[in-house]
């Protein structure tokens, strides 16, 4: 088949990759125009750009996905089908209509549940211990389109968005070839998205990332996960902003002597925590284990993080440079 891929990240370009080693001939690529990246914000292609561009592949960047151009462009490619992975813009019916075996997504979740732009990191804000990829007919709908091919992949206990992606992309990739095999063969049959399942997993913002102190301990404890490595979980210390790494829900136990007892400032559990914490993100004790801080409900120990302009750091280390002293919070968002 002749096919036509769209895509943007670099999930997509290692999918073009393994597109690039089959059976099918990827006449074309499209893929979000150049954009400032880095602490320079030099303009840079996109990962597909560049994977397209090694392989001597004709690319298209538009900025308007209803330009009249582009339609004619892709006509001109004559694709059998379009491949979308991640590309990040919704296709106009034209477009959708254009190739002759339609338009083949890889969604990373399994579908009705998550569909949106970010499904992995949902996944894992909502506690699920199964997650998985999907392929599927592109509709005008959102992620409602006929699904072809779905794989369940088990969630770690400490997943993040990017260990989840790792592991998620290649499925994608062995995915979506043998969606294309069955699409061009025919022996794939489509089947409905259930709507009683839907669930919804939109974009996130980097004011996303901060965090809610008021939220009880573990759902606190996945957002840090989720956000890992964007838009990042954080909070402010003195008024300064502070991106927490590593937590943990603390475990319920009472005052224990340490190594560093000056660095104990009290210790956790659940009656301590009554008496002696009102106020979610105030510290309850720091020692060389980590911060433990109070929350909405049960408390968060807390064991990396990374002050503004500063590098990252264990907890312990930004215990002895920060002064720790009861009572002190972290704050969402700074008074």
């Amino acid at each position: 088949m002749r096919i036509v891929f769209m895509g943007t990240p670099a999930s997509a370009a290692a999918t073009l990759e393994t597109l690039l080693g089959g059976p099918d001939e990827v006449v074309g690529v499209v893929t979000q125009p150049d954009r400032p990246a880095g602490r320079g914000q030099a303009t840079m292609p996109s990962p597909v750009r560049r994977t397209a561009a090694a392989a001597g592949i004709p690319v298209l960047t538009p900025r308007k996905m209803k330009d009249p151009g582009l339609l004619e462009q892709l006509r001109g490619w004559r694709p059998d089908l379009v491949a979308v992975v991640a590309y990040g813009r919704i296709l106009p019916q034209a477009i959708l209509d254009l190739p002759p075996l339609g338009c083949v997504n890889v969604h990373y979740s399994l579908l009705p549940r998550y569909r949106g732009a970010a499904p992995m990191q949902w996944a894992i804000l909502e506690g699920e211990a199964v997650t998985g990829v999907t392929t599927m007919r592109l509709v005008a709908e959102m992620d409602a389109g006929p699904i072809l091919l779905a794989e369940e992949v088990a969630m770690e206990p400490d997943e993040t968005a990017a260990t989840l992606e790792a592991r998620l992309v290649p499925v994608g990739a062995r995915l979506l070839t043998a969606t294309l095999e069955g699409v061009g063969s025919g022996s794939l049959t489509p089947r409905s998205q259930d709507p009683a399942g839907v669930t919804f997993a939109p974009m996130l913002t980097k004011e996303d990332g901060m965090i809610d102190w008021a939220r009880a301990a573990p759902e606190i404890e996945r957002r840090i996960r989720a956000f890992t490595p964007w838009p990042s979980a954080f909070s402010y210390w003195q008024g300064k902003r502070v991106k927490v790494h590593g937590a943990t829900p603390a475990p319920a136990e009472e005052a224990q002597e340490t190594d560093a007892p000056e660095t104990v400032i009290a210790a956790y559990s659940p009656a301590v925590l009554a008496r002696q914490v009102e106020t979610p993100g105030t510290v309850v004790r720091a020692g060389a284990d980590g911060i433990t801080v109070a929350t909405g409900a049960g408390a968060l120990l807390i064991t990396e993080l990374q002050l503004e302009g500063r590098k990252r750091m264990a907890a312990e280390a930004f215990v002895r440079g920060a002064g720790l002293r009861a009572g002190m919070r972290f704050e969402s968002p700074p008074s």
